[in-house]
């Protein structure tokens, strides 16, 4: 590119020369013309002329070609030199931090390559400043998130284990009670680090991926058998339906089993009142795609945009009335995982059902 202006700005400046000139040389010859005729009709006018040139020696008339040849060439270049002077107050605006500010592009030359080059260096300039400031605004955003999540936990924690070590309890079973709910509390805020620890460590690839090939449909079916209390005490019935027998995946299987919990998790803790708990497998274009369904209350539409953000929550309010650990990353970790083994999982839900779809590519 950097060759091509070159080369560009040289032919110009060859092509305005040559020009310059020709019409240099063509003006000299007409006033030659028109200075002759002159002369013959007004001979006073003449003889001061041949005085005038006499006096300047041989000098006169190379000087007025020189003189013309100037004019020419600056007049060509004029349309270049102001294109440059508006470019540089361009310049100039753009640097005084108006990254909003394009310059204009008039004409196709070396001036018009040099600004769109500009332009693109301030477009590249304003995405990354955006980027740092969704950046900031997101640190922040999880500073408070945390601060907030584990604050109340451990506000509880605090205020119990006061309450106990002032003896304000008035037998051993309101004693044990107090103890309990510390206790419960204390898990909660270990579910919230180890989660908060999991997602950084998912999110800048700091824990490798310990791949292994194994079958999905076999996995699935154990993780339902391991589910089948935790499913049976919140009222729902699971099942696996496929035609597939084995879909085998080269992957971490342990890192799915965390993404598959956090979909059971979640069905439990928002899926009750529709009793039940599918899985479909199929195959598909090279991919297995895994969909986990439940018939509870649907997500708003609002929401479904935002489902895999960290700490996002559809209910706060609920979650935390039904006892639910959930520590608002589990649905964000669930995407890292999956995105790490290049697959993508995403969500649908309308009155009838929700379902969350995991595509994770087949080990052929």
């Amino acid at each position: 590119m950097h060759n091509h202006i070159v080369l560009r700005m040289s032919l110009r400046l060859v092509w305005h020369m040559a020009l310059a000139a020709a019409l240099a040389f063509l003006t000299f010859f007409l006033l030659q013309s028109v200075g002759l005729q002159l002369l013959v009709q007004y001979p006073s006018l003449y003889w001061k002329v041949v005085r005038l040139a006499n006096r300047m020696d041989s000098m006169f008339t190379p000087a007025l070609a020189i003189v013309i040849y100037l004019f020419y060439f600056l007049l060509l270049q004029q349309r270049q030199f102001r294109y440059l002077a508006r470019i540089s107050r361009s310049v100039h605006y753009i640097a005084e931090g108006n990254f909003d500010h394009r310059i204009p592009i008039r004409q196709s030359s070396e001036l018009t390559d040099l600004a769109e080059i500009t332009n693109r260096i301030v477009v590249g300039m304003s995405e990354t400043l955006d980027n740092q400031r969704r950046s900031e605004q997101a640190k922040n955003e999880l500073i408070t998130n945390v601060s907030h999540d584990l604050r109340t936990p451990l506000t509880s924690i605090i205020g119990y284990l006061g309450l106990i070590e002032q003896d304000r309890y008035r037998d051993e079973i309101e004693l044990r009670y107090f103890v309990q709910i510390a206790h419960d509390k204390a898990k909660r805020l270990g579910v919230l680090i180890e989660d908060l620890f999991e997602y950084t460590r998912m999110r800048h690839d700091a824990v490798p991926l310990k791949r292994s090939e194994f079958n999905l449909i076999e996995m699935l079916r154990q993780l339902l058998v391991q589910y089948q209390v935790s499913l049976s005490d919140a009222g729902l019935q699971g099942s696996l339906r496929t035609e597939e027998t084995n879909v085998m995946l080269f992957a971490d299987a342990d890192k799915l089993v965390r993404v598959f919990e956090n979909l059971f998790a979640n069905a439990i803790a928002y899926g009750r009142e529709g009793k039940k708990l599918d899985i479909t497998v199929r195959c598909e274009g090279g991919f297995s795609v895994t969909e986990v369904i439940n018939y509870g209350e649907p997500i708003p539409s609002v929401d479904l945009p935002h489902i895999f953000d960290r700490f996002y929550r559809v209910d706060k309010s609920r979650t935390e009335k039904e006892g639910s650990r959930g520590s608002g990353l589990g649905l964000a970790i669930a995407k890292s995982i999956v995105e790490r083994h290049g697959g993508t999982i995403s969500v649908v839900s309308d009155p009838y059902r929700t379902a969350f779809i995991l595509r994770l590519p087949i080990h052929i």
